[in-house]
């Protein structure tokens, strides 16, 4: 898979990837409006280009307290990453080229009051998406807020993953419509957050 290549889909207005995009960016937005005053800490997990995130900090009013980190592999993703976020002025943004799936690469940032596991769930097996999502109590901070896509395609895994989420303490707060044709889900940590594990490996990309 050529990922940024896989990126164009997202120049397409009517594509099912850009439509996405668009209910994510609505997503991170009302996560961003939501946060409690001070400092907010958001981390995004195989973060491509960042066009999840980057768009929405460029112009919301809480931009100045946002410290984030994009985690992606491919180079020329996170070259375009860079280039946008620095076009935007938002030099608060870490913009990491990495294997994003180690937990080290979260070391500092972690618990983070906005996680983004966005692009990640369609690539990879059922077991690893159970283990990602077990992962999330040592990511996400207590009142903070998961932000995750899935495609919905049958056998649609998407009630699946509300309920492996939900059994560690995160509370629904929105699932796209199965008729939207892709899913996207919003959970809320209601616990106080796990300690960062040290050299795991979360997940594992099926091509890989």
């Amino acid at each position: 898979m050529d990922w940024q290549e896989w990126h164009d889909e997202y120049d397409r207005p009517d594509s099912r990837l850009s439509q996405r995009l668009r209910v994510v960016q609505s997503r991170v937005r009302q996560a961003l409006d939501a946060a409690a005053p001070g400092p907010v800490k958001v981390i995004s997990l195989c973060a491509g280009q960042g066009r999840d995130l980057l768009p929405v900090l460029a112009d919301h009013p809480r931009r100045g307290d946002v410290r984030a980190r994009l985690v992606e592999l491919g180079p020329g993703n996170t070259a375009a990453a860079r280039s946008a976020a620095e076009a935007a002025g938002l030099d608060q943004v870490d913009v990491v080229t990495g294997d994003a799936t180690l937990t080290d690469q979260y070391h500092g940032m972690a618990p983070a009051d906005i996680v983004m596991l966005c692009g990640i769930f369609g690539n990879i097996a059922d077991d690893d998406i159970k283990r990602a999502v077990g992962f999330s109590p040592q990511l996400c901070a207590g009142g903070g807020a998961v932000i995750w896509t899935r495609n919905r395609r049958a056998p649609d895994l998407v009630p699946v993953i509300c309920a492996w989420f939900e059994e560690l303490g995160f509370e629904r707060e929105w699932v796209s419509d199965p008729d939207a044709g892709f899913g996207v889900g919003v959970h809320r940590f209601t616990r106080q957050p796990r300690p960062l594990a040290v050299g795991e490996k979360m997940f594992r990309f099926a091509s890989r």
